[in-house]
């Protein structure tokens, strides 16, 4: 009688833990949802009083340039996000896909996983002097991007 509490349990287990593995990754859109529209919104317009810069005339000019790319990978929402490499490269590639336009009409190249993982591997100790790096770059190209009110 004293095994028959713990199989049951253990054989409970079974069914969920098959189904859970069958379920299909969500997808970029989805991941934008629960994992960025909370702080950029649903519209990618960010919230100035909340420190968070908006997507549009901003977010493809940031991923067109070395700088720029690896700050994407070290914003809090994605060192902070449960979700993989190709998760996270997916989610990135919806943003740009959606916001990434630049004067030239194009959005700048997609991330792939190993992009995400290289970029996720480089040491960035303090995100928002980085992003200011990025953003210096830009300015000396004569691109303005969206106000980022960190101090």
């Amino acid at each position: 009688m004293s095994l028959l509490k713990p199989l049951s349990f253990a054989l409970a287990l079974v069914p969920a833990s098959l189904m859970a593995a069958d379920q299909p990754s969500r997808t970029a859109h989805t991941n934008y949802i629960l994992r960025c529209a909370g702080c950029h919104g649903f519209e990618g317009g960010g919230t100035p009083e909340g420190g968070i810069p908006a997507f549009p005339d901003s977010v493809g000019y940031i991923a067109g340039t070395e700088l720029g790319r690896t700050y994407m990978m070290h914003v809090p929402g994605v060192v902070s996000a449960s979700l993989n490499n190709r998760e996270i490269a997916e989610v990135m590639n919806y943003i740009l896909d959606v916001w990434g336009e630049t004067d030239s009409g194009e959005a700048p190249v997609h991330f792939t996983e190993e992009e995400v993982t290289r970029r996720r591997a480089e040491p960035v100790p303090d995100v928002v002097a980085y992003r200011r790096l990025a953003v210096d770059e830009l300015t000396a190209m004569g691109i303005t991007v969206a106000d980022y009110p960190w101090p």
